[in-house]
């Protein structure tokens, strides 16, 4: 991809590539980390449902912690930003992380399912930080025509956490033999994110970062638009909120409905099948990443949206394991549609980026609320009728790219 701009001298533009390429490494490093943590997310669903005895509709409410935390972090990292810079967002983003990883360590020991909430809350406000940053950092790092397959380049690694976070949270929330083995095994897990977490922010703070804001003034200066006058942006905002739910709902209850639809799958096999998925999820957004060099992003966004409408309806009837396969199969076909929706909402908003970004995370608030839904929708009818509102919103991410695709 070119990451040459107009505006760099041709003497710098060595300079300035290695400093672009340097920028999206590093960046790239956080999209890790936060799939690290909604992988193991999923699987705190069910292991709280086992060891803290709370229904389906209640370990809903860790999602709605979670992507409730972007909602109202979303736009003051998008302020501090504008006047600070993306650095400044990573750096806030991931010493917010690191503590709410921290803070399990006396949520376990009081065995507390508000606590753990609040922990949750607290990384997620990290996470919402780094993603409101991170996103539109690594579609500006270059060209606007690569933006989608820069930012789906950066999300693939985001899809090698979230494939760690289940095997890493089967093997250790569901293998010990008492209560206090299990409690230790979070702790630690959350202990070890946490070191990590912040190993990567000494080295982000002592690394400069390109700013990026004069450039953003430049491409101002021939878009005199405000914000809410890019009509590809609104939209934008209004798919990806229907589309993280579906999402978060798919995973949130995905343990519950292999273990209800494959006979003797335990909780354990159920979660490391899950880590199946994300590494299905991760394989699609590499392969999706090539295949956008030779297939239009908004037209492969529609192919996509309109395979997962099938296979959800394929979950929702609920056969015997080839439903199942079906649910797994989801995971492959949702890889792109985070970061080809964000790329496409954010895309030539020049000043208006930062802010942007901020509403676009803010969408994620889809994931705070769906997830809730489903479960009483799961507790009162089954999980697999639950599994109709994931459906519903491929319609909406389907509606999305034709509209987009119209316009090329």
């Amino acid at each position: 991809m070119s990451l040459k701009h107009p505006n760099v001298a041709a003497p710098s533009f060595t300079r300035a590539v290695t400093s672009y390429r340097r920028a999206l490494i590093l960046v790239t490093c956080l999209f890790f980390l936060w799939g690290l943590s909604y992988g193991l997310l999923d699987v705190l669903n069910k292991h709280f449902q086992e060891t803290l005895h709370v229904s389906k509709a209640q370990s809903g409410l860790l999602q709605s912690a979670y992507f409730g935390a972007y909602f109202l972090i979303a736009l003051p990292a998008g302020l501090l930003m504008d006047r600070y810079g993306y650095k400044a967002g990573i750096l806030l983003g991931l010493c917010l992380y690191a503590t709410g990883a921290l803070l399990f360590m006396p949520a376990a020991a009081a065995q507390s399912f508000q606590f753990f909430l609040f922990a949750l809350f607290v990384i997620a406000c990290g996470l919402g930080c780094l993603e409101t940053a991170a996103n539109p950092y690594a579609t500006v790092l270059g060209e606007p025509a690569g933006a989608e397959r820069r930012l789906n380049l950066a999300q693939s690694f985001n899809g090698l956490g979230q494939f760690f976070g289940p095997l890493i949270g089967g093997a250790l929330f569901f293998s010990g033999a008492n209560s206090t083995d299990t409690t230790q095994s979070l702790q630690m897990t959350y202990l070890v994110i946490a070191a990590l977490v912040l190993l990567v922010a000494i080295l982000i703070a002592r690394t400069a970062l390109p700013d990026l804001r004069e450039q953003e003034v430049q491409v101002a200066q021939h878009d005199h638009k405000g914000l809410w006058q890019h009509r590809e942006f609104v939209t934008g905002v209004i798919t990806q909120f229907f589309y993280v739910g579906a999402q978060v709902g798919v995973g949130a209850f995905f343990i519950n409905y292999v273990t209800e639809h494959w006979a003797q799958m335990s909780s354990q096999q159920a979660a490391y099948l899950l880590s199946v998925a994300m590494l299905s999820f991760m394989f699609g957004r590499f392969f999706s990443t090539w295949l956008m060099g030779r297939v239009n992003a908004q037209r492969l966004l529609l192919i996509y949206a309109l395979i997962n409408v099938a296979l959800c309806a394929v979950v929702v009837l609920g056969f015997e394991g080839v439903s199942v396969v079906a649910l797994v199969a989801t995971f492959f076909f949702m890889s792109i549609m985070f970061p080809t929706l964000f790329a496409m909402g954010v895309k030539n908003l020049g000043p208006h980026t930062k802010r942007g970004s901020s509403f676009m995370i803010m969408a994620i608030v889809g994931g705070a609320l769906l997830p809730y839904v489903m479960g009483l929708v799961a507790d009162h009818s089954s999980t697999a009728v639950a599994y109709l509102l994931p459906m519903g919103c491929f319609v909406i991410v389907a509606a999305y790219a034709r509209a987009a695709l119209k316009k090329i």
